[in-house]
């Protein structure tokens, strides 16, 4: 008995009609006759506007039927359709290409907004404005500094990283950026364990009482 498995089969190009419409598109478009094909390809519409019933309150319904049949036809069915003929490209046409930024980083761990918006400082004439974007700033970039290298940061770096991203073209309070400390702070949970240990006075009452210890 030969096997007929649906991996062996030509690919469906819209499953939703199934096989038997596609094997009858395949059979329409070997019919050599035009006239018997025109109303053969009109009568496979009828059927496949009854599959998709549900959608049949759509806008140009009847014409995404005919733009069904040639899609199922790989675009090769010659027929008289009563709307222009589609092709591949105005079906699906193909993805516009999307524009990526250019230009290299020079300081990747900070990122290119960082270094946007310092530079978008050199037109600001507002010294307090500056300075205090300018000291959120340096906060924002010790840490992403410590997430990069693991270490906490030399403020004296960062008061140089803020200057070259700006063409040194901005005044920066260095004395407030060198008071900044660090966000971080490290759990130690040997260190937690041991403040409830002494909460409880060196002993886990609790669990003296449930083993019987407790006299």
């Amino acid at each position: 008995m030969k096997t007929n498995y649906n991996i062996e089969r030509q690919k469906l190009h819209l499953p939703e009609y199934g096989r038997h419409i596609q094997d009858m598109v395949e059979e329409l478009m070997r019919i050599e006759n035009r006239e018997e094909r025109n109303l053969r390809a009109k009568a496979l519409v009828a059927i496949m506007a009854n599959i998709q019933h549900s959608s049949s309150e759509t806008p140009d319904f009847e014409r995404k039927l005919w733009d069904h049949l040639f899609i199922m036809s790989d675009f090769q069915l010659d027929v008289d359709s009563p709307y222009p003929k589609p092709s591949a490209t105005t079906i699906m046409p193909p993805p516009a290409r999307m524009s990526y930024p250019t230009g290299g980083i020079a300081m990747k761990h900070y990122g290119r907004n960082v270094r946007n918006v310092i530079r978008s400082l050199r037109n600001i004439r507002t010294h307090e404005t500056v300075d205090a974007v300018v000291h959120n700033l340096a906060r924002y970039m010790r840490t992403k500094s410590y997430e990069y290298n693991q270490e906490h940061p030399d403020n004296a770096v960062i008061i140089r990283d803020i200057r070259r991203m700006a063409d040194f073209d901005i005044s920066v309070d260095e004395e407030a950026i060198t008071r900044i400390k660090s966000d971080y702070r490290l759990n130690h949970s040997g260190y937690q364990k041991k403040s409830a240990y002494k909460k409880n006075g060196g002993k886990n009452q609790k669990n003296g009482r449930r083993m019987g210890y407790n006299k």
